[in-house]
């Protein structure tokens, strides 16, 4: 992507636009079934396209599993169906979304409130709550038919409000759809939202919240990524963009949501009573299990005109939600290790999207192991959510080739001297750390089981010798040469080249150019200068 995107970037439909002026969206204009076609279809491209081939899609006929056809179009894949559709919603080119992420945590820009807003031309409430059908007016889709129990809200900006400081979090949560007025939400004790709730419940009172669907990309973003608690989503979102987030009053309660969504679900959360929820398809591949879950009850719907309703491939990674959270976990740990714990030696940060909270590098430059150590006990402090396994590599190591961490690990640690376990750990949705329930549904709230952490220093602890490939100026004379011949366009790999890496001696480095300019008989001669006998 080369410069910037132009238009609102606080309007879905102009990062449509954006999206298909880049080549990066499909419209599908043959009737599709929410139910059992539509996220089937956006799948494939996660388990049959690389990265770069990956899409938005725009259905703009939806029917449902009844036959009826229903308005408006559903977007799938356009928030992050790859690091480039990303970079286009936050207006910037790749290369520039690390910079601007760091950024933004550095200096949020508070939002700009406005008396109106589109999300508001059609308002539904109090008698007219249910005249549209409530929620069955939308397009909602079932993520993972065939084992989904019905159709979730995925691209879920749920907004609710700390009840003692007013503190506004933007949090992304499941949302089961069970009735035109109701729906179960997945909210843990680790996530904000849950916050919030719990501190209502104390009070005795429900806790109030919205549902934002088709807000700015930008928040879209910011919503899972678990920035601290006080720090305003709405903030960090607006810097991600340059520009305040444009937000009005909802119609029932005392909330604030973007001008321009497509949709907004008011309500309240209660706090005397849950229901069962799920199962669902979940991020860690598998699905996650029926348990007691919070209960939203609606009072009232705001839209635009022919609202587009929009979701997120989840489930399975490498997916959509995985890309979105991968892409904000590493900007957020790099920017806490190096801002907050005071660590300028990390150099970068990666959360590997197949197995997103579990597997973490941390790349940093050489230096005092003491340091080290440090940066990996900070990731597994900051978050009893991410980082089952933690490993910091040297700055000469592509952290996010797997293939290359697998290097380090087998060549620059020793296990029983750096790597450490801690217990007592969450285990999230990690089906290793939650067996099957006794009954059919989890009515626990008090975590049951617990996992670990696995802490490993995978870097070089002393000099070691050169990494053994050609060095840099034989393989640039070799590529001028392959792309002479007309061979298949290269993608170079870290390592591509080889280079010291402190165990290389003066001689050596000599005998070396002794052998390229082909005098290596020279190298033979010295050999033999230097015999000794077989039996000493």
């Amino acid at each position: 992507m080369a410069g910037e995107e132009g238009g609102n970037l606080q309007d879905l439909r102009t990062h449509l636009d954006n999206l298909e002026k880049r080549g990066k969206l499909v419209r599908v204009t043959r009737s599709i079934c929410k139910d059992t076609e539509l996220m089937p279809l956006v799948r494939w491209q996660f388990r049959g396209l690389p990265e770069e081939q990956r899409k938005g899609f725009y259905f703009e006929n939806v029917r449902d599993a009844k036959g009826n056809n229903l308005q408006g179009g559903v977007a799938v894949g356009i928030y992050a169906a790859s690091t480039e559709v990303y970079s286009i919603g936050m207006g910037c080119h790749v290369s520039q979304v690390r910079e601007r992420w760091q950024k933004a945590q550095a200096r949020p820009t508070p939002p700009r409130v406005l008396n109106y807003g589109s999300v508001q031309d059609e308002v539904h409430m109090g008698d007219s709550l249910l005249e549209h059908g409530g929620l069955g007016e939308f397009p909602i889709p079932i993520s993972t038919p065939g084992f989904d129990v019905g159709p979730y809200t995925t691209a879920s900006n749920w907004i609710t409000k700390d009840p003692e400081t007013g503190w506004i979090n933007v949090g992304n949560y499941r949302g089961q759809v069970k009735a035109p007025d109701r729906m179960g939400m997945f909210i843990s004790p680790r996530n904000h939202g849950w916050k919030h709730w719990d501190m209502a419940r104390r009070k005795g009172k429900n806790l109030e919240a919205a549902l934002v669907i088709g807000g700015p990309p930008a928040l879209t973003y910011l919503a899972g990524s678990r920035i601290p608690y006080g720090v305003e989503e709405y903030q960090v979102a607006g810097s991600l963009i340059g520009e305040p987030l444009d937000l009005v009053r909802c119609k029932t309660v005392d909330l604030l949501v973007p001008c321009h969504a497509e949709l907004v679900i008011e309500g309240y959360i209660s706090t005397e009573y849950l229901e069962p929820e799920a199962p669902f398809g979940e991020y860690t591949g598998h699905m996650g299990g029926r348990v007691y879950n919070a209960v939203f009850e609606v009072t009232a719907i705001t839209h635009r005109k022919n609202p587009i309703f929009t979701a997120i491939t989840s489930q399975m990674p490498p997916s959509e939600s995985s890309k979105l959270k991968k892409i904000a976990q590493d900007n957020n740990f790099l920017f806490y290790l190096r801002n907050a714990c005071g660590i300028p030696d990390v150099t970068d940060v990666a959360c590997h999207e197949i197995a997103l909270d579990s597997f973490v590098v941390i790349q940093m430059k050489r230096c005092n192991p003491s340091i080290v150590w440090q940066a990996l006990y900070a990731v597994a402090g900051r978050t009893a959510l991410v980082g089952k396994m933690v490993i910091a590599v040297d700055d000469d190591i592509d952290l996010h080739d797997p293939e290359a961490v697998i290097w380090a690990m087998s060549y620059r640690m020793q296990p029983e001297k750096d790597c450490k376990i801690i217990g007592e750990r969450s285990v999230g949705l990690d089906p290793s750390g939650n067996p099957p329930f006794d009954g059919e549904i989890d009515v626990s709230t008090v975590q049951r089981y617990f996992g670990s952490t696995l802490l490993m220093n995978a870097m070089r602890q002393w000099d070691y010798t050169p990494v053994s490939l050609p060095a840099k100026q034989y393989m640039e004379n070799a590529r001028k040469i392959w792309e002479e011949l007309g061979l298949p366009a290269l993608k170079p790999r870290i390592p591509w080249h080889g280079y010291e890496l402190g165990d290389w001696s003066d001689r050596d480095r000599e005998e070396a150019q002794w052998a390229v300019e082909g005098d290596y008989y020279k190298t033979g001669e010295r050999a033999k200068a230097q015999r000794k006998p077989a039996n000493e």
